[in-house]
């Protein structure tokens, strides 16, 4: 079929499987480009079929040579009706692994079930042995906890208060003054930790150490942002805020536990970058586009495969300690929160409006960002073309 992108508000609800191909082949052009890693050679990626998650696969494969074991939740195409641009990734990036003769398995099921942590446990037993890095980028509005079978679902909500600033609609253009409400109660700040916390990455860790398929001296990251404070209300000082302080929290608590293997666990702190999450977040959108604009001019600008590409080059794997700040946390956001750039973009965002956004912000790069994630408006692909919706990832049966 010809497919072509289908969008409503932040949500494109198709995908195109050789521009997500095309995408997946970039970023892996890219850490060729970079050199040799001398990282972690069996890695599991909880998280593994976009964005973050994607970029860190990608990164210790082609990067390291690692043997990749990735868990996800795609969903297939099916005659008439693409599948999810994670599943093209997917198939994508095992395509290309398999070319370089690299072990590239994924587990596609709810990754904060019992099943599927024993189902990784099973693979990383039967092929691997053991694992020596393991990446948690899950990203998900729900979470059935396992433990005790309640469903929860986060908010998006300042804590002190109605918050009111600046957005765009970033298809349009337009800017205008948003109002959100703050929760109605202390249950929406703890439903919010549930699923966005660090309680899952902890069950992971715990399935793994106990099935004994951690190697010594292994390491763990979960990813992170804190952003400007101009985001702080409806971000780290809301109810996703309260989510990553707890994250945060875990990380020092799985040391703890790992120390008997020499284990570390890391928070990584990244960059702002267009997500279909992000994209979600009011306000956001709008200083992701100055941001942009301004660290495009100063040279400094990184996308996704970017930015994983220095924290395991620059930070992870240099043959050093790793340098992290007071609280304990990598910061690869380090460029983004300089006070050169930081300044800039304030000054910027005192003045936007709908006037004057397309010059002094990137909306087309934000634009090209977001319609990228769905293997869109990407250079060398025909999109008149007739592509297979059908797809299948070689792993996954």
């Amino acid at each position: 079929m010809i497919i072509e992108p289908k969008m409503r508000g932040f949500i494109c609800f198709t995908s195109h499987p050789k521009g997500c191909e095309q995408n997946v082949l970039n970023q892996i052009n890219y850490v060729k480009s970079k050199g040799a890693i001398e990282g972690a050679k069996k890695v599991l990626v909880i998280g593994s079929s976009t964005g973050f998650g994607l970029a860190s696969r990608i990164t210790s494969a082609f990067g390291s040579n690692a043997a990749t074991l990735g868990v996800c939740f795609e969903k297939p195409g099916v005659e008439g009706k693409p599948g999810t641009a994670g599943w093209y990734n997917t198939a994508a990036f095992e395509k290309f692994a398999e070319e370089e003769g690299l072990y590239a398995k994924t587990i596609n099921g709810d990754a904060f079930s019992n099943e599927v942590k024993a189902e990784a446990i099973e693979a990383i037993k039967k092929d691997l042995g053991e694992v020596d890095l393991v990446i948690y980028s899950l990203a998900s509005p729900r979470r059935t906890n396992p433990v005790d079978g309640q469903t929860y679902r986060s908010v998006l909500k300042p804590i002190d208060g109605e918050y009111s600033n600046k957005t765009v609609d970033f298809h349009t253009g337009k800017v205008s003054e948003v109002s959100i409400q703050p929760i109605k109660d202390e249950e929406e700040i703890a439903n919010t930790v549930q699923v966005m916390g660090g309680d899952d990455w902890r069950l992971w860790m715990e399935a793994l150490a106990e099935a004994g398929v951690l190697a010594d001296g292994v390491k763990t990251v979960a990813y992170s942002y804190i952003g400007p404070e101009i985001t702080f209300p409806i971000y780290r000082n809301g109810t996703i805020g309260k989510a990553k302080d707890h994250l945060e929290a875990t990380a020092h608590e799985l040391t703890e536990k790992l120390s008997s293997i020499h284990g570390e666990a890391y928070v990584s702190v990244n960059k702002a970058l267009v997500t279909q999450a992000s994209s979600a977040i009011p306000v956001i959108p709008l200083y992701i586009s100055l941001l942009f604009k301004v660290m495009k001019e100063a040279n400094i600008h990184e996308g996704c495969i970017e930015q994983i590409q220095r924290l395991y080059s620059e930070r992870l794997y240099t043959g050093s300690e790793i340098p992290v700040d007071e609280k304990g946390r990598i910061r690869v956001d380090d460029w983004e929160m300089r006070d050169d750039i930081q300044e800039k973009v304030s000054k910027l965002w005192d003045i936007a409006d709908s006037d004057n956004l397309a010059e002094i912000g990137d909306l087309e790069g934000y634009k090209h960002d977001f319609m990228s994630l769905f293997g869109f408006d990407i250079e060398g692909v025909d999109y008149t073309a007739d592509v297979d919706e059908t797809t299948s990832v070689k792993s996954i049966q």
